[in-house]
């Protein structure tokens, strides 16, 4: 495009809006196609399982008290965020996932890896009141979970939502969903299911 050209490219704002949403038009699709059509991404990594009922309540809870606005699960593949979290976040560990909480803003840590590193009497501790065990946090306490029993109503319902969108629970699973938690408590429920947030890949710390 000679100097002319670019000039009248330059000096017709709707010219130059079209070209503008044909550039990212394109390099929208360079980017996506080849992931929306490749196989690799959609493959569990090994040892992945759907969540159990007591997990998938957990998540549903998580989800309710806004965890997931305050901390994200999704470490980029940088060494300032594997040197501090862990493992960078791979497609494989998010397959069952509905919805996916990656999420961006880290008022919080992010919690990726957050499985297995700390005791469940800590979290029960830290979720009562955060400054008994971080002093400077700002995270709000939820004594609330500790008194709030699970009935565990909607979770067959769920759980064979879930079946249509592809994780593979069983009728046996879905059956006894309501009894699994039967007589837990919500604190249960998200402890258990933040432990096994990225356990199925090995942390570095």
């Amino acid at each position: 495009m000679g100097s002319s050209s670019h000039e009248v490219v330059e000096k017709s704002v709707p010219l130059l809006i079209v070209l503008i949403i044909v550039a990212i038009s394109f390099g929208t699709l360079v980017e996506l196609v080849p992931l929306i059509f490749s196989k690799k991404l959609a493959e569990p990594v090994a040892g992945l399982e759907p969540y159990s009922a007591l997990e998938l309540e957990g998540r549903d809870i998580y989800i309710r008290e806004g965890c997931n606005t305050c901390h994200s699960q999704m470490i980029r593949p940088l060494r300032a965020e594997t040197e501090r979290y862990g493992h960078y976040s791979v497609a494989g560990e998010f397959v069952y996932d509905r919805p996916f909480l990656w999420g961006s803003k880290r008022t919080g840590p992010d919690l990726a890896r957050v499985g297995g590193r700390y005791s469940d009497d800590w979290h029960r501790a830290h979720l009562y009141n955060p400054r008994d065990v971080v002093p400077e946090s700002n995270m709000p306490a939820f004594p609330w979970l500790f008194k709030r029993e699970l009935t565990g109503d909607t979770l067959p319902k769920r759980m064979a939502t879930l079946r249509t969108l592809g994780v593979p629970y069983t009728d046996d699973d879905i059956a006894g969903a309501q009894a699994a938690v039967a007589g837990k408590k919500e604190i249960d429920a998200l402890v258990a299911y933040l432990q096994q947030m990225g356990t199925l890949i090995k942390t570095r710390r």
